[in-house]
């Protein structure tokens, strides 16, 4: 900053970096007042202090040389002093001297905010920007990490944390000596309350400025992992000189790896005052005010205008079913049905061990060396890519639990969850810092948050599922996400789930595309031999051995060759165990019912019987009878899931209400239809005539003659009777029921008012609604239409 007769010259550099500053929102700083007078108001270059210069300064002192003189002198020896390197001590601007092991202010991307370290070297580092060739001025910083910092973290920051109070980390960072804000004080708890009793911070502005400098320091720190150490006295360990910082070094690490990892059900105020639920209850009870309080008045302004005071909003609860768990193990179906969900987690993920190695691997390496990166993972749906990426994430948070390794933040964002593919910003940003903030404004902080450095910044890995329905027009969501873990200070990594396996090269943009890298992980579809081990290992715990082995492998065979889905599997496997289900349940229904029935209608026995003798052969005759009967005979048999059953399954699982519809057509509308697709295949074109449909009726009528001989003459006779009797007033009638239902469509005006086909209708225009495909597939196994060319392909 250049100053001139005490006026500031660059004001306007000066408001816009408190402007920038104003915008960043970096967590963990030391509120206090600026400190630019303790560096000085001019801005001179930074120099190095060397071993040297204090011997000269020594020597100066003891000889009592003037100032001028003390100059040339320190010029004069500095020259003779880079024959040999000389070990840099400190560093200088103007007046103001910092050297090794002293503790340090930096500056802070937030506003009114600095940031405590203390200094562990001294060194000159490349310019990274790479504007200059000149090597800038820099030192290792060993930060101090307060409490505010672990928001941002699963481990919440202690209960018991003092005024002021910061933690001694081992984290180190190589920040510029421009950063350097001024000086901080440390000291230990009983120093702090014995300059401020009951640490409240004085009145005077001086005074209040020199306690915001001032650091309470007890405890080391290892912030990633949220371990503490027990409580030291800062004098005792710390002497303001470099062998200091190795001693704390030392002390640091040895304390952290001797102490457990601290629990967040610690009490951590032993002497806290126990709260007492009585002002609970008060809270709770507000809601539930008499009616004559409601209908007190509200105060009113001197304009005798009232004070709106707005009611918080109240929901009625919506009553919930809770199951028990006895419901879902009470038969061995439910259990299969509860296993075979496709919302059910398994204990493991068989079959996909070489892609969960390869994750992990990166994922794993992403986080310990604290890099950014992007993971491209693509397959066909239900490949099993969002599980094995929710495993290996889980794989991680129980390394993290045991210590082996550092803490991260993990969030989910799935496409077909959210309305607008630029929520991703808020949801990102609310997982980062905790708060939710809108869209456009998420993506301003994140592009700060990422662009600047911070000294412990926790890795955040991000999954971001169903890809594709988060591109924009513009792409810019792609653009971002896949933009930030190339920059240096993010540690953002991101896992791109997508079905395509061509989507960057297809979809995107050549700079998003550059931007995913090369990580790319592929899962292809399952044989038939993985879903068969998928659907009997969820199997292997249900008592009765439901599902038969044949039944499992036809399954699996037929999904596999179509698309390798598990989930498609575990749906047509979990069908036929509730159509096994439904089975089971009707034959107890009519083993019920012919007990019943047979009781009711017992034949009497005759009075010279003794009651005994009665009750003895009425008992015989009952048992008898039940043991007898076929349906007790088969109830004592649980009903297996067999092929016919995923037969059943399969064709239920395949079939659109559409081709529901078809099958329950009339004879003469499947006629109709038969006519109208070879009338459609013979001609190539899409419309015809009623009067060209009908003569390929005729047609398919003698056909079906020919084909199935006498079983085709009543369908002939019934069709072609008459010049306009049956044939066509059934047919009018099957083209009005088809147009009602939406398979064909008419001219308008044919029909009208009639209900069937009038004689000038024959040259009126019809032409399929729906596809000929979902036709044929419709009448594929139907017998009654294979006689008439439906169902297969001509």
């Amino acid at each position: 900053m250049i100053w001139a007769d005490g006026k500031p010259l660059a004001n306007s550099d000066k408001s816009d970096r408190k402007k920038r500053a104003r915008h960043w929102l970096t967590k963990g700083g030391m509120a206090r007042e600026d400190s630019d007078d303790e560096l000085g108001y001019e801005d001179h270059p930074w120099e190095w202090i060397y071993v040297a210069d204090t011997e000269v300064n020594k020597a100066n002192s003891n000889e009592g040389l003037s100032p001028s003189k003390a100059d040339s002198k320190l010029t004069r020896d500095s020259g003779r002093s880079k024959k040999g390197p000389n070990k840099i001590i400190g560093a200088r601007m103007g007046s103001f001297e910092c050297k090794l092991g002293q503790v340090v202010l930096l500056k802070s991307p937030e506003a009114g905010r600095d940031w405590a370290g203390i200094i562990c070297e001294f060194l000159e580092v490349e310019d990274e920007d790479g504007q200059g060739e000149d090597m800038i001025k820099s030192a290792n910083i060993m930060w101090l990490a307060s409490p505010d910092e672990f928001k941002s973290t699963k481990n919440k920051k202690r209960l018991d944390a003092l005024p002021n109070e910061q933690y001694l980390t081992t984290d180190f960072n190589v920040n510029p000596l421009s950063s350097i804000n001024g000086k901080a004080r440390v000291m230990s708890k009983d120093a702090f309350f014995r300059k401020y009793p009951n640490g409240d911070p004085p009145r005077g502005r001086v005074a209040l400025a020199e306690y915001r400098k001032c650091i309470v320091c007890r405890r080391s720190v290892n912030q990633l992992q949220g371990k503490y150490t027990e409580e030291f006295i800062w004098e005792d360990v710390y002497r303001e000189d470099e062998q200091t910082v190795f001693d704390l070094i030392d002390m640091a690490k040895s304390r952290l790896k001797s102490s457990k990892k601290r629990k967040p059900t610690d009490k951590d105020d032993d002497n806290a005052a126990p709260s007492t639920p009585r002002k609970k209850q008060k809270m709770i009870s507000l809601s539930s005010t008499t009616p004559k309080s409601r209908r007190q008045k509200l105060p009113t302004t001197p304009t005798s205008k009232r004070i709106v005071i707005k009611k918080p909003l109240e929901f009625t609860p919506l009553s919930t079913r809770v199951l028990s768990p006895s419901h879902f193990t009470s038969s061995p179906y439910r259990q299969a049905r509860a296993v075979l969900h496709v919302s059910s987690v398994p204990s493991s993920l068989p079959c996909r061990t070489a892609e969960f190695e390869t994750v992990f691997t990166h994922l794993s390496a992403a986080i310990t060396e604290g890099t950014g990166t992007c993971i491209y993972i693509s397959g066909t749906p239900g490949t099993g890519k969002t599980a094995t990426v929710r495993e290996v994430v889980s794989q991680l948070n129980a390394a993290v639990l045991a210590e082996e390794m550092d803490d991260f933040i993990f969030v989910e964002i799935n496409g077909m969850k959210v309305t607008d593919p630029h929520q991703a910003y808020s949801m990102l940003w609310e997982a980062l810092k905790g708060d939710r903030v809108a869209p456009s404004h998420a993506l301003n902080l994140l592009e700060r948050e990422f662009s600047h450095p911070s000294p412990r910044r926790v890795p955040c890995v991000v999954l971001m599922d169903e890809l594709d329905q988060l591109v924009t027009k513009n792409q810019s969501v792609m653009y971002n996400f896949f933009n930030w873990p190339a920059l240096r200070h993010s540690r953002l990594i991101v896992l791109a789930v997508a079905n395509t396996m061509d989507l960057p090269e297809r979809t995107l943009s050549n700079k998003i595309s550059s931007r995913l890298g090369l990580t790319r992980i592929t899962f292809p579809g399952y044989k038939h031999t993985d879903l068969m081990e998928i659907i009997s290992s969820r199997l292997a715990n249900v008592p009765g051995s439901i599902v038969d082995p044949d039944a499992i492998q036809f399954a699996s065979r037929k999904v596999a060759a179509v698309s390798g889905d598990a989930r498609r599997a575990l749906d047509i496997c979990r069908r036929a165990v509730e159509i096994a289900e439904e089975k089971c349940e009707e034959i107890a229904r009519t083993s019920v019912t012919n007990q019943t029935r047979e009781i009711d209608t017992a034949s009497p026995s005759t009075p010279s019987k003794q009651p005994s003798r009665r009750q003895k052969s009425a008992g015989q005759k009952q048992q008898q009878s039940k043991s007898d009967s076929p349906q007790v005979k088969e109830a004592n048999l649980l009903p297996r899931v067999t092929i016919a059953t995923v037969k059943q399954a399969i064709q239920e699982a395949t079939s659109t209400p559409l081709q529901q519809s078809l099958r329950s057509l009339p004879l003469s509308a499947k006629v109709f239809l038969a006519a109208l697709l070879a009338r459609v295949r013979r001609t190539g074109i899409s419309e015809s005539t009623i009067g060209d449909v009908l003569d390929e009726a005729k047609r398919i009528a003698d056909a079906a003659v020919a084909v199935a001989g006498v079983a085709g003459v009543s369908l002939k006779e019934f069709l072609l009777k008459g010049v306009y009797g049956p044939r066509v007033r059934g047919m009018g009638f099957a083209v009005m029921e088809l147009m009602s239902s939406g398979v064909v469509i008419l001219e308008a005006g044919i029909g009208k008012g009639v209900g069937f086909l009038a004689r000038g209708d024959r040259s009126g225009k019809v032409r399929l609604r729906v596809t000929a495909e979902d036709v044929k597939a419709a009448f594929r196994d139907d017998a009654e239409a294979k006689g008439l060319g439906l169902g297969f392909d001509q």
